[in-house]
């Protein structure tokens, strides 16, 4: 009988200034769903660090000056690449953060879309003409306005989405001009690695991507170095507002997660609603920013709206991400898994009523949905990041944005109803970066400006919007007499 044999895991060194590099520590990347290693990274050191960000200092000589034309073919080859890995990069993805395959697919395509967009903006980056001969004295006068490149950019990624919110930093920096040191989050660095490959193919220079596996402590030298001229940073609040203080003169984009409402008034498709709060709250397990956390329903409809979606809830199948049938896998950390199943034990405890799900194996949590809940409750007051979502009865229509602006998050918010005066009302009066008038609040198209407001972030990203940011306008004062 023929021994069988097992391919070996995969070691994946870092990239720094267009070289593969080995000389680090090494770690094993698990799989979330059962602990199995998937693949071994040797993660930088803080020598590495500063050789990355002298790198890329290096390397904005040359991205600075590239034409439009050049960076739109970089981005579009960068595109075409993962497209042709897509089933790769899919399974890398849904192995390192137990995203289920047909969702990593779909991260996957909305990355490569990402690359896509950014090479349109790569040539679309517009300044102004400015008349100036407003008064006597500046007659003859006029001037232009054009954005120039900030400077080497550090990224600092999460886990929940490895390679878009990746796509998110990398793509609008390479359509900018700007070089880049990019620090994935430990959990999932494997999308960004083979990221990586597609940039260094692409024929994008050496040093203007820089990729590495990093310690928090280590990776503090690119928020205190000066020589990184904007840090884009998406993860956890604290951490967020720390990197803040302590960035100096640079400029900083927060991306800092949320606590997403969403109201379903009376006259709402219910029906619809429901299917929407449904994949809204439970996508990914509920790891998502913008993930439907608080639902407020009319009471006329609270009832019927309630049975819909805890039907809907019950029908979701938990398991192994790899299977093709698998709605919600594990969360990334059991520790993560035991404190949502803690949040939701502690709110019954308190007076909450469970309405659904509320087991737990390792990692995997069966959805739930309470009801009965109180504002300062951890499952509305605090951003669960789980397969967990609140549905309460509210009387009037102020009182549920009222609220949705009780939070210390202002993400995005969604709102269901056929009246236009209450949609403009809501428009006008919610504390959020974006208001999903028909929809959930997860949703979601990449050239969307996207960000928040109070504890959930600074500036916006999105395609467009994150060029802005990684760019600086500079006037040209004429003077023709």
């Amino acid at each position: 009988m023929a021994e069988l044999t097992i391919a070996p895991v995969a070691t994946h060194g870092f990239f720094v200034d267009g070289r593969w590099m080995e000389d680090g520590d090494l770690v094993e990347i698990r799989a979330p769903f059962d602990g199995s290693v998937i693949g071994r990274v040797v993660q930088a050191r803080r020598e590495h660090a500063a050789a990355a960000i002298a790198a890329a200092v290096k390397a904005f000589g040359t991205t600075r000056r590239l034409p439009a034309f050049e960076r739109q073919r970089v981005l579009r080859r960068v595109a075409q690449s993962m497209a042709e890995r897509r089933e790769e990069f899919s399974r890398t993805l849904a192995q390192e953060a137990g995203k289920p395959i047909k969702l990593a697919r779909t991260e996957v395509d909305r990355a490569t879309f990402a690359f896509n967009v950014a090479a349109e903006e790569a040539t679309r980056i517009y300044g102004e003409y400015l008349p100036l001969d407003w008064q006597e004295f500046t007659a003859g006068r006029w001037g232009i306005v054009k954005r120039f490149p900030l400077g080497p950019v550090a990224g600092i990624t999460p886990f929940n989405f490895p390679l878009n919110l990746v796509a998110h930093k990398v793509a609008p920096a390479i359509a900018a001009g700007c070089s880049m040191v990019l620090k994935p989050a430990p959990q999932t660095p494997l999308c960004s690695l083979l990221l990586a490959e597609c940039v260094q193919q692409a024929g994008w220079p050496d040093g203007g991507l820089n990729v590495l596996p990093l310690s928090n402590e280590d990776a503090g030298l690119l928020v205190t170095d000066e020589r990184i001229k904007l840090i884009s940073f998406t993860g956890s609040v604290p951490v967020g507002w720390d990197i803040k203080r302590r960035a100096g003169k640079k400029k900083v984009v927060l991306e800092l997660g949320g606590n997403a409402g969403a109201i379903v008034h009376s006259d709402a498709d219910l029906n619809y609603a429901a299917e929407r709060c449904v994949a809204g709250g439970f996508a990914y397990a509920g790891q998502t920013c913008i993930s439907v956390q608080r639902i407020l329903v009319e009471q006329s409809v609270y009832g019927k709206f309630t049975d819909l979606l805890v039907e809907g809830v019950k029908k979701l199948k938990t398991g192994d991400p790899m299977q093709e049938s698998t709605d919600l896998g594990p969360l990334i950390r059991e520790s993560d898994a035991i404190r949502v199943t803690n949040w939701a034990e502690e709110a019954v405890r308190s007076g909450a009523r469970l309405l659904c799900g509320g087991g737990r194996r390792g990692s995997v949590v069966d959805p739930m949905v309470l009801t009965g809940t109180r504002p300062e409750m951890k499952v509305n007051c605090q951003e669960i990041f789980g397969p967990v979502v609140t549905v309460e009865p509210y009387q009037n229509f102020d009182e549920a944005l009222r609220r949705i602006n009780n939070s210390n998050y202002g993400l995005q918010a969604g709102l269901f109803t056929r009246d236009v005066k209450l949609l403009f009302q809501a428009y006008d009066e919610l504390e959020v970066g974006a208001l999903i008038a028909g929809d959930v609040p997860s949703f979601r198209i990449d050239q969307m400006p996207y960000g928040g407001v109070k504890d959930s972030g600074l500036g916006r990203e999105g395609l467009r919007y994150a060029i802005e940011e990684m760019t600086e306008p500079k006037l040209l004062v004429m003077n023709l007499r």
